[in-house]
């Protein structure tokens, strides 16, 4: 199975929203800390909604399974707190100690889904993070980042 990736930083609406829909994005499951924030700009909680479904034909979820704890979020953002490395030692710590992989049902992932978060490229989020931890206990995930 396919399990998409995006950002919305650094790209248009029509941007975002077209490389869902070419895509075949069913289902954006957020796995941001903050879905509301000011800086949102087209992606906060209160319109992806209408958005997804008016423009891709795909509903909206919120999954907090997958975002970081605050202070771990907090200590990484925070300039020169944490290097990548060890965000990303602790947050597949975090994942693993949740066993995401049990809790989250493989079957409801056959709806074509996108992981969104803020950032604009995969490497440095917690989301490419997520998906590949995924990758490691599902059968045949297949990643794609849009």
């Amino acid at each position: 199975m396919e399990i998409y990736s995006i950002g919305f930083t650094q790209t248009t609406a029509e941007s975002f929203f077209g490389r869902l829909k070419r895509s075949g994005v069913r289902r954006l499951l957020d796995v941001r800390r903050n879905t509301s924030s000011q800086l949102a700009g087209f992606a906060k909680d209160r319109d992806l909604p209408y958005f997804l479904r008016e423009l891709v034909g795909a509903e909206y979820a919120h999954e907090p399974l997958l975002t970081p704890t605050e202070e771990l979020f907090k200590a990484y953002k925070r300039q020169g707190a944490m290097p990548w490395a060890e965000y990303e030692e602790r947050f597949i710590a975090l994942m693993r100690e949740r066993q995401i992989e049990r809790r989250l049902d493989p079957g409801s992932f056959l709806t074509p889904t996108a992981l969104l978060c803020s950032e604009a490229t995969p490497e440095l989020c917690h989301r490419r993070l997520s998906l590949e931890y995924l990758a490691d206990h599902w059968d045949e995930v297949q990643i794609v980042h849009l």
